[in-house]
């Protein structure tokens, strides 16, 4: 009798041990699901960093949807309040428009010159001195350290005149080289920044590389470009980018310096109004520019940018890893 009553106590209790185990399982399931096995990589913390994310991505990315939406509406879409963000047909007679009125191919050739060569200009001198800065001891070098930050924070409109009688002194007005030439020296456009970065990226590069390289018979020069340059390659393409984009959208200087002799691209869009009027003249009757063509012509300045950067986008991670490196 008592193994007949024990036997379903027993068919009892396993049953309850079987579904406190399923119960067990399946809660460290659902919270290894959620949170994570690290309590860092769980679906819940990934939901919400991708929705934060696309709400930060959706907010930079806005401006040029609008304005790639804008560019391809004709003034009938323009002024119908039915169409929204798809035009009901793409008016590529905007982008020709806008080509004509900016001097496209001839703004770009100026706009390129006063721009790609301040970068590499400014690229390779401002690496030699932000090496000299974080890699070298010599006298005095706190005190021209410090005064070169102080470069960065002088406005530009304080030395804007004596810099224009010094180019004008030397017969450089009207060219580039009063872009290219303070790049050549380590200045122009936020050099001081570039210096900065430099500085901050070589003093993460272990010395026992420099050390290696001097035992096996390397001098400073040497282990500069053959040891520090090739492993600084995200730093170099970072600041060339800054420096570029900085000078591609300058136009108070460049309006300065350049004077009436070249124009860029950023400095075309400034007048683009007046010179859609006296483009596209119908007789007495002036044809005002729509907002559709001005999105055009914003579109097709901004356009050798996002090209640039999307060849150029991994440097930008490329560099957290880099000076992830430790220094000794």
């Amino acid at each position: 009798m008592r193994d007949a009553a024990a036997k379903p106590l027993a068919r009892e209790t396993r049953r309850a041990a079987n579904w406190r185990t399923s119960l067990r399982r399946w809660t460290d399931k659902t919270t290894h699901l959620l949170w994570g096995r690290q309590g860092n990589d769980g679906l819940l913390l990934k939901t919400v960093v991708y929705a934060l994310l696309v709400i930060v991505g959706f907010v930079y990315v806005y401006p040029l949807l609008f304005m790639i939406s804008q560019s391809f509406k004709s003034l009938e879409d323009l002024l119908d309040p039915t169409v929204g963000w798809i035009p009901r047909q793409l008016d590529w007679d905007n982008y020709v428009q806008a080509w004509h009125v900016l001097h496209y191919l001839k703004a770009l050739g100026v706009s390129l010159l006063n721009s790609v060569l301040p970068a590499v200009a400014q690229t390779v001198s401002c690496a030699i001195v932000g090496y000299g800065f974080a890699k070298y001891k010599f006298p005095g070098k706190p005190v021209l350290f410090a005064l070169m930050l102080i470069t960065f924070v002088v406005p530009k409109q304080v030395i804007m005149i004596p810099m224009f009688l010094l180019f004008k002194q030397y017969h450089m007005l009207e060219t580039p080289l009063p872009f290219i030439v303070p790049g050549l020296f380590a200045q122009g456009l936020r050099g001081a920044l570039f210096i900065l970065i430099y500085v901050q990226f070589f003093r993460t590069i272990p010395v026992a590389l420099e050390e290696a390289a001097a035992i096996d018979g390397a001098g400073a020069f040497k282990t500069f470009v053959r040891i520090i340059l090739p492993i600084s390659v995200p730093a170099i393409v970072v600041v060339y980018l800054f420096s570029m984009v900085w000078h591609w959208n300058e136009t108070y200087l460049a309006s300065l310096y350049l004077g009436n002799a070249m124009t860029t691209l950023p400095q075309e869009l400034k007048t683009f109004n007046d010179a859609f009027k006296a483009m596209y003249t119908g007789g007495a009757k002036v044809t005002d520019v729509n907002e559709a063509i001005r999105m055009a012509g914003t579109l097709l300045i901004v356009l050798p940018l996002l090209a640039l950067y999307l060849f150029a986008q991994k440097y930008f991670t490329q560099v957290v890893d880099k000076t992830g490196l430790t220094g000794e």
